[in-house]
């Protein structure tokens, strides 16, 4: 996904970066009573849309006035350094392997001076291993020291159990289904999958859906 799909920034008057707006007024009334420091964005299988989503997100927290870190935790197929334009040669797995508790941030500024991106680096051999460790925990709480909030991309739930493991350590999960492409069943067996871990799911984002002609019409 190239810069230009960051809509957010390219038209943030259009009804879609309207749409992420009241997507972040949600998020914040959901946190209410629950304070969102951490949040997982994943899918129930493989979608290009939640890259799309969880990056536009971003964009919008940040822009809302949180400091905010997007970290891909997927060391697997990492897409964000792409969508940003930023160099992946040390990231979240050069951290995660480090045996130095006080390792530098490898953070990448972004075109929102609040957001900051924490790449997933070189690809491990196990990144299941890796994600479930302390050393994980111990980077996301310096990592929540550091912003208002952490946004983390994860792999798919039902394809490996990285999802799983990362979403039993944040504060929040979010699930984003592709309208006419994601299926009932996927998203059951994820969100069974989820409660078994006692992730705290707090919604789900329905991407790829018609815009209501109604409401289009006002932006024109």
């Amino acid at each position: 996904m190239p810069q230009a799909d960051l809509v957010t920034l390219t038209e943030p008057r259009s009804p879609v970066s309207e749409a992420y707006r009241a997507l972040r007024t949600n998020l914040e009334f959901s946190s209410l009573d629950h304070p969102l420091h951490s949040l997982l964005v994943t899918s129930p299988a493989d979608s290009a849309d939640k890259i799309k989503t969880l990056a536009n997100l971003a964009v919008i927290m940040a822009e809302g006035g949180r400091r905010v870190i997007l970290v891909d935790s997927d060391l697997r197929k990492p897409e964000l350094h792409a969508v940003f334009g930023v160099d992946n040669h040390t990231g979240l797995s050069e951290l995660l392997r480090s045996s130095n508790s006080a390792a530098e941030l490898p953070l990448c500024e972004t075109r929102v001076e609040t957001l900051k991106l924490l790449t997933s680096g070189q690809l491990p051999q196990n990144p299941s291993v890796l994600l479930g460790t302390d050393r994980m925990r111990s980077v996301l709480d310096t990592l929540v020291s550091r912003a208002d909030l952490v946004i983390l991309n994860a792999p798919p739930v039902l394809a490996v159990t990285d999802a799983t493991l990362l979403a039993s350590q944040v504060d929040g999960t979010l699930l984003v289904i592709r309208a006419r492409g994601t299926q009932r069943e996927h998203v059951q067996r994820a969100q069974a999958l989820l409660n078994k871990v006692n992730a705290r799911l707090i919604g789900a984002v329905l991407s790829n859906a018609s815009l209501d002609s109604s409401v289009t019409s006002y932006y024109k």
